[in-house]
């Protein structure tokens, strides 16, 4: 089935909508008709573009992130490190930090977003994380045996979920930046 394509603007409108109604209902109560009269669009086109509900919702989630990492190459890892965590804005980590807790539940039970996550959000992070740990390797900025390495992800997801379950506050960049410096880069012995 061929697609028309949307122009950009259009298209982040529809994703910037699809992140509201998120906020709003959560996942489960989010539906294509309510993303459809929402942004003025008919079901038919939204099924045109996107599969479903959990490929849309992972694409508007994608589309919304302040950075790739894969895009970014200070020259460092420390710089790196802090390059990621300083294009994300503290207000919008706040309402991102409970909108990716509620869609966590949601994948939990649903399979097909689940996967649309992993295939859009959480594989290429991953292999931008690679690959940015890999240079760091490369210029002797870490051992290449390091164990530590294979937990990057891992610690700083963990950074991010655990600073609101532990001092009941959304995660800022001050205190990611604080993190990496203080427990990232340590662990690879940096």
């Amino acid at each position: 089935m061929g697609r028309s394509r949307l122009t950009p603007e259009r298209e982040a409108e529809l994703y910037a909508a699809v992140l509201d109604l998120l906020r709003e209902v959560g996942y489960d109560a989010l539906t294509m008709d309510a993303v459809a009269t929402r942004t003025h669009a008919s079901k038919a086109t939204l099924y045109r573009q996107w599969q479903g509900k959990p490929e849309l919702v992972a694409k508007a989630l994608h589309h919304h992130k302040p950075v790739q990492v894969a895009d970014i190459d200070t020259g460092s890892l420390r710089g790196d490190l802090h390059a990621m965590i300083s294009r994300a804005d503290d207000c919008e980590m706040e309402r991102d930090c409970a909108l990716l807790r509620g869609l966590a539940r949601a994948a939990h039970d649903n399979p097909d977003l689940h996967q649309a996550l992993r295939d859009l959000i959480v594989n290429p992070d991953i292999s931008g994380m690679d690959a940015m740990l890999a240079r760091a390797v490369e210029r002797g900025e870490i051992p290449a045996g390091r164990p530590a390495l294979a937990y990057v992800p891992h610690m700083l997801i963990g950074a991010f979920v655990a600073q609101q379950l532990i001092e009941d506050r959304p995660p800022n960049r001050a205190f990611l930046a604080d993190y990496v410096d203080a427990v990232v880069l340590p662990a690879l012995g940096v």
